[in-house]
């Protein structure tokens, strides 16, 4: 087993701390693990949280839903022209589409 000294701690803080600051104090400590391997660095995740957690980085969150402020103005509700008639006589008369893509 290796044992890491206290001067390759403080390299591998120093190293942390710039990468930290280059993102714009964004990155968590994947991405710091995954910035720094690919400068040459060999470091488990694990080690990388810990450091990161001990020099005080902290990641940046998306975003924070505030409480009470959900949705916007309320949605405009279309008659139902077809009333679930979907037989109809002729062509381009009625349109229908999904949209189970849109995330709700």
């Amino acid at each position: 087993m290796h044992q890491i000294t206290v001067r390759e701690y403080a390299r591998q803080t120093r190293l942390f701390k710039d990468a930290w600051k280059g993102s714009g104090k964004v990155y968590g400590y994947r991405k710091l693990h995954d910035n720094l391997m690919e400068f040459g660095e060999t470091n488990c995740p694990n080690r990388v949280a810990r450091l990161d957690r001990l020099a005080g980085f902290r990641a940046e969150i998306s975003y924070k839903r505030k409480p009470g402020k959900y949705g916007g103005k309320p949605s405009v509700v279309v008659d139902n022209t077809l009333d679930r008639q979907f037989d109809v006589a002729a062509q381009n008369t009625a349109w229908v589409s999904d949209i189970t893509y849109t995330k709700t």
